[in-house]
């Protein structure tokens, strides 16, 4: 059996699980859960996720998700999404914007998250041309690679579907980069350092000057080390609101790097959908 004992702990996590706009209300409708990969992958996968629904006919749920650094390798049977076609075994890139999925019917997913930078590291392909992308895992992995993910349904155990997908994409481990161990690094510190609010501070802390950190991040994530770290932020700042966040906006902002109001509103209008204020007031 795969070692999942330290899978957590031989890593730093690079991304964050939080992201899940008013996760207390998707909770009502779909059941999320997630688990770890085995320690062999760790340096690749973040974790394993899975959702299961089964809602009434007329009903439905809009989940919205704010942007990660992450792609994903997923089953996806039932109600479809987007961009998911007859192949359910899909490939889905780093998505710059608010991902949206109307959730209705009855729907399962069994879903690998990469680590920022993991799917290029362990497969080769470039991020870059998966950026707002849902692909054919053909695309990108060998066809006995989705065959064996393809066989999965919600009629398996999770168990099965994690040591299933444990097995097929061990099997292409191998030993990590310099290069991207370092990216791991450097996400790492973006993630779990909440002082780091600007790319220059990023670079001192790391040791990393601005042109080779670029080249790391067009390389493996797909997306610049500006947008992770703001994304990371962000993710900070509607974490704190969902948690009941009662003081003022401003201090808010300026707490996570956004020392312009009118920016910040901006911004997370832009990412979340209403302005600020009106999300902390629809948590209360």
């Amino acid at each position: 059996m795969p070692d999942r004992r330290n899978a957590s702990e031989d890593r730093a996590p690079t991304s964050t699980s939080a992201g899940i706009l008013r996760p207390d209300q998707l909770a009502r409708y779909v059941r999320l859960e997630r688990v770890p990969c085995a320690a062999e992958l760790a340096p690749w996968v973040e974790h394993y996720w899975t959702l299961r629904w089964d809602l009434p006919a007329d009903t439905s749920y809009l989940s919205s998700t704010l942007p990660h650094p992450a792609c994903n390798l997923s089953v996806e049977r039932g109600h479809h999404r987007e961009g998911v076609g007859d192949d359910p075994v899909v490939v889905t890139g780093v998505v710059t914007r608010r991902f949206d999925v109307t959730v209705r019917d009855q729907g399962w997913v069994y879903a690998a998250k990469f680590r920022p930078g993991g799917l290029a590291a362990l497969t080769g392909v470039h991020a870059r041309d998966l950026r707002d992308a849902t692909v054919p895992a053909a695309e990108v992995f060998a066809r006995a690679v989705t065959d064996a993910l393809g066989r999965l349904g919600p009629e398996d155990p999770d168990d099965a579907c994690r040591e299933r997908f444990d097995d097929t994409l061990g099997a292409l481990a191998t030993s990590p980069s310099t290069d991207y161990s370092l990216l791991l690094d450097v996400i790492a510190a973006m993630l779990n350092d909440r002082a780091l609010l600007r790319v220059a501070q990023v670079e001192q802390t790391c040791g990393v000057g601005t042109r080779s950190l670029q080249r790391l991040f067009e390389r493996y994530v797909g997306v610049t080390p500006k947008w992770v770290l703001s994304r990371y932020r962000m993710h900070d700042v509607v974490t704190d609101l969902d948690a009941g966040y009662g003081g003022s906006l401003a201090d808010l902002a300026a707490k996570y790097g956004w020392f312009d109001q009118a920016h910040f509103t901006r911004e997370f209008t832009d990412l979340v959908g209403v302005p600020p204020g009106t999300y902390q007031r629809q948590d209360r």
